[in-house]
């Protein structure tokens, strides 16, 4: 069994790689792999909680795993007999070959790093990207995953995130502030329904009482005098949807209570001129003429 283990299978440099050698190499890489794992849950889920935000414990996770992955992979190769010298040419001859036929995958790496260090976004946070709008669930080494509020979950670039603008709702503190524009008809007194609509915000869970909710008079509409209620939330940042369908909810009832009208666009039609339409009505009214007593004309 020693000679089978001591056999001489090839070299690389100077250094001779035996199936013993081979057995430690990925022994070695599978306990970096495992350990790296181990530590980013460990840090992600248990690494003082209560002191940093679940973005920072994950970039200190991820950085961790990438850093006992690279020790690994350092000892493996040392293991093999890999100089750090030849290991470094390695590294150039692979960012030649990244530059030249991998710039996609290398341009989204970078830009995961760089999502991890500066946290433009991090885990947890409500962003919308383009028509896209979701919480940030995992920042991967080439794309961040997504999930909708339907649960589907997108796997977005990196890079997209770099190049683009991204509305971050919870960045630097998680509070929001969402409008409601509503009309009304032109007979209501507008102070009548700013109580109106105050009331109905004070009565929907999530609107902060700290900034008050607040009326607009916007402006003498076509059909309606058109208000607008803006209102603070923190609870229901994640889910935008459903808070709005709530302020509705409640500012229906809140102007149906006071005898508010809710109008609908409406038009009048005058007729100036009757010319061209008189064969029409002559030939229906000839038809009518010709049925006989008790029938109607089509």
């Amino acid at each position: 069994m020693e000679n089978i283990l001591d056999k001489t299978l090839f070299h690389i440099g100077g250094a001779r790689v035996t199936p013993e050698t081979l057995i430690e190499f990925v022994v070695i890489l599978v306990a970096a792999y495992v350990l790296a794992r181990l530590a980013r849950r460990l840090i992600a889920n248990r690494f003082m909680p209560h002191r940093l935000t679940m973005g920072v414990r994950y970039a200190l996770a991820r950085f961790t795993s990438y850093f006992i992955l690279l020790l690994g992979i350092a000892a493996a190769l040392g293991q093999l007999g890999v100089s750090m010298t030849a290991f470094a040419a390695f590294g150039a001859a692979l960012g030649v070959g990244l530059g030249f036929g991998l710039q996609d995958i290398a341009k989204n790496f970078v830009s995961g790093l760089i999502l991890l260090i500066e946290r433009p976004i991090q885990v947890g946070d409500r962003i919308e990207l383009g028509s896209v709008s979701g919480d940030v669930v995992e920042i991967r080494t080439r794309a961040t995953v997504i999930r909708t509020n339907d649960d589907v979950h997108l796997i977005i670039p990196n890079s997209k995130f770099i190049a683009e603008t991204v509305t971050n709702r919870s960045f630097g503190h998680p509070r929001v502030r969402y409008r409601i524009p509503i009309g009304v008809g032109y007979g209501s007194d507008p102070r009548v329904v700013e109580q109106a609509l105050l009331e109905a915000a004070r009565g929907v869970d999530g609107v902060l009482p700290e900034p008050p909710p607040s009326v607009l008079f916007q402006e003498f509409g076509e059909s309606a005098l058109t208000f607008e209620l803006l209102c603070w939330t923190s609870k229901m940042l994640h889910r935008p949807g459903a808070f709005h369908s709530e302020l509705n909810f409640a500012i229906h009832a809140a102007l149906k209570a006071r005898g508010i009208e809710i109008p609908f666009p409406q038009r009048d039609l005058h007729i100036r001129s009757a010319e061209g339409l008189e064969p029409y009505w002559r030939s229906a009214e000839a038809r009518k003429m010709q049925k006989p007593e008790g029938e109607e004309a089509p």
